[in-house]
């Protein structure tokens, strides 16, 4: 894997990454719909894999953004105003399991927020710029977040245009709805959750998942609208 190579078309046996990772929503019945959202120069290599699997669920490519945020905002212009739920993943995260993406939405519906994140069972340290260890973190209040992350789709937007006007910076969906003052709510989550972002990542995922997978006939959905955030930067 070398600069510009796109790691959600990286193949894990004969199976995409980012097809694995439509998959497990297309065949979650809890989740009604997918929007996309993807760099506009890989627009028809989505489009490709979404027509081979036969993504049925599907329903916009969105164009992203510059940065992740801006991609977030635009998905979320593109659903319709009687949007009740949303669920926002990261494509490269293609072992989620259906039970965690249920548990999400779940928690989204009692408190208006789940999160996927995973307990820290390393030791942590804060080091100096030259590398020497300035203390030992404690860890347990610790957690590394995931996704999918699912908010009420009034909370996720008022958050995202609270970010907007205040000119800031967000790295997750969850740090905008902070940024509010409302609590979010944790989905405890799995290591094997992992995000694709390395060589090692793709063998750990290679192992977790099938090397072929079945492509069902198209369903009737049930259940509530979500969002699927799957746009991703190339390995640099």
């Amino acid at each position: 894997m070398g600069k510009g190579v796109n790691k959600l078309f990286l193949k894990l046996g004969d199976v995409p990454v980012i097809a694995h990772t439509l998959m497990k929503f297309q065949n979650c019945q809890t989740v009604k719909h997918i929007n996309l959202v993807v760099r506009a120069d890989a627009r028809g290599d989505f489009q490709t894999v979404i027509r081979d699997y036969r993504i049925s669920k599907v329903l916009q490519v969105v164009i992203g953004g510059a940065e992740r945020q801006d991609s977030v905002w635009n998905g979320l212009q593109a659903l319709p105003k009687s949007t009740d739920l949303v669920l926002i993943h990261d494509g490269a995260r293609p072992c989620v399991s259906e039970e965690l993406i249920n548990r999400t939405i779940h928690s989204a519906r009692e408190f208006g927020s789940g999160i996927a994140a995973c307990k820290i069972a390393d030791t942590i340290k804060e080091v100096d710029d030259e590398g020497r260890i300035l203390s030992t973190v404690p860890r347990e209040r610790l957690w590394a977040v995931q996704t999918p992350q699912a908010f009420r789709y009034d909370l996720i937007v008022r958050a995202y245009r609270s970010v907007i006007e205040r000119g800031a910076r967000v790295t997750d969906d969850a740090s905008a709805v902070e940024l509010l003052g409302e609590p979010v709510h944790i989905v405890e989550s799995l290591p094997t959750n992992i995000k694709v972002t390395t060589p090692a990542d793709l063998d750990i995922a290679g192992v977790l998942l099938p090397a072929k997978i079945a492509v069902r006939p198209a369903t009737v959905p049930t259940g509530t609208f979500y969002f699927g955030r799957n746009i991703e930067k190339n390995f640099r």
